[in-house]
């Protein structure tokens, strides 16, 4: 390995850091880096981070499937500084497999000033929110799955997030946010 980290080992590291992730096992291969890690509900996933710049196609989706099944997984990451084929995007979503976009930072968004903390409600928290506040999910304001920060944290179309903001008059103010 060079001494250089490229820009896609600097997203990924900065992905596996933000979602909370354990790295169990690093190896290097053909046009790719793997991750094998362990997540916050202890289960396991592959990242593979894809050195080239070109387009990732449905072989990319095909191999890491492959993959995930000799390694006994259910979820499969691919970080990429290029496009996705329009079959790629369509069979990773059939394979568990989630596409991080090529605008995702290098950087730990959350570093910035401007930028709140945002965290995915457990279904309990969920629950207790939707009742508090007698109201259904699809009723709370919106914020879009492709947002920088929802694609940080890794929340899905559907889950609740709490944003965290710092406020000059009340100290920090609490806002819920449906994924859609």
């Amino acid at each position: 390995m060079s001494s250089k980290e490229t820009l896609v080992e600097k997203k990924t590291k900065v992905l596996i850091k933000l979602r909370g992730y354990k790295v169990l096992k690093r190896e290097d291969q053909k046009n790719t880096i793997s991750f094998k890690i362990k997540m916050k509900d202890n289960k396991k996933a592959i990242i593979w981070a894809v050195t080239t710049d070109g387009t990732v196609g449905v072989a990319y989706i095909t191999q890491l499937k492959k993959a995930m099944d000799d390694a006994k997984v259910e979820k499969g990451i691919i970080v990429t500084i290029g496009k996705y084929t329009h079959t790629a995007k369509t069979r990773s979503k059939k394979f568990g497999i989630e596409l991080i976009p090529k605008i995702f930072p290098s950087f730990n968004v959350f570093d910035h000033d401007f930028v709140s903390k945002h965290e995915i409600l457990t279904p309990e928290e969920r629950k207790m929110i939707l009742e508090k506040y007698k109201v259904q999910p699809y009723q709370l304001p919106r914020i879009k799955a492709s947002d920088p920060a929802i694609i940080a944290v890794g929340a899905n179309p559907g889950d609740v997030v709490r944003v965290i903001r710092k406020s000059a008059t009340a100290g920090k103010y609490v806002a819920y946010r449906y994924v859609v």
